[in-house]
C-alpha cells in the first residue's frame, strides 16, 4: 500500500519517512566523523520501514563510494528480487540515497509537497525531549506537514544536528540502564511506538 500523504495509519495524518545519518556523527571519543554504511542496516531498516508504510528510507552519507555501493544493492533487488517475487524487493525499492540530511528534506518536499518536521532520537538525548505519546498526538494532527524520523549511526548524532531538529524524541530505555541498541532495532521500536497500535 503506497503512502500518498493522506493515508492514516496508527493515528498519523501525513507522510512519514526515515533517515539514517552517517555524517555528522560522533565516535566513542565524541569526535565528529563519517561512519560506514552497513548493508545489514540497509536491508533491515528498509524492511521495517515498509512494514509500517513509511517511505522513503533515506540513507544519508556524503561518501559517493558508499552511495554507489547501496545503489548496487537497490539495483540488484529491483531486478533479481522482483523477478523472483521476493518481498524484500518492494522494501528495498523505497531506499533513496542522499549526501546530506538537507538533501533528504528537499527530496521529501519534492515527493509530498509538504515540509517535514524533523524528529531526532538517540540514547544520549537528555534535554528538551518529548515523550512518545506526545509525538503520536502531533502525528495525528500534522495535516500541513510530514514527519522525518532521523537516526544516527556510530555514537549518535552531533549536538548541532540534534539541536536544529524540530522535535527531540525521548530515548528508548533499557531495563537496567544498559542502552546500546543497534540502530536497526531502535528504528523498529520507535516506528512501532509511534505508528503501531496503542497498547
Amino acid at each position: 500500500m503506497a503512502l500518498d500523504g493522506k493515508m492514516k495509519s496508527g493515528g498519523r495524518s501525513g507522510p512519514v519517512a526515515v533517515a539514517l545519518v552517517h555524517y555528522p556523527i560522533y565516535n566513542r571519543n565524541r569526535e565528529r566523523v563519517t561512519t560506514s554504511v552497513t548493508t545489514v542496516d540497509v536491508h533491515d531498516i528498509a524492511r521495517t520501514a515498509r512494514t509500517y508504510a513509511v517511505e522513503p528510507f533515506y540513507v544519508v552519507t556524503p561518501v559517493q563510494a558508499q552511495r554507489e555501493m547501496v545503489g548496487r544493492i537497490v539495483d540488484h533487488w529491483a531486478t533479481e528480487g522482483r523477478r523472483r517475487d521476493h518481498p524484500r524487493a518492494e522494501a528495498i525499492s523505497k531506499v533513496r540515497l542522499v549526501p546530506s540530511l538537507e538533501g533528504a528534506v528537499s527530496d521529501f518536499i519534492a515527493e509530498y509537497g509538504v515540509e517535514p518536521l524533523t524528529v531526532v532520537t538517540g540514547a544520549s538525548m537528555k534535554s528538551d525531549i518529548i515523550p512518545f505519546e506526545k509525538v503520536r498526538e502531533i502525528m495525528a494532527t500534522m495535516n500541513e506537514k510530514g514527519l522525518l524520523l532521523v537516526f544516527g549511526t556510530g555514537w549518535g548524532l552531533t549536538a548541532d544536528l540534534a539541536g536544529a531538529a524540530d522535535i527531540r524524541l525521548e530515548p528508548i530505555k533499557g531495563v537496567d540502564g544498559f542502552n546500546h541498541l543497534p540502530v536497526r532495532a531502535a528504528v523498529a521500536i520507535v516506528l512501532d511506538r509511534l505508528i503501531g497500535p496503542s497498547l
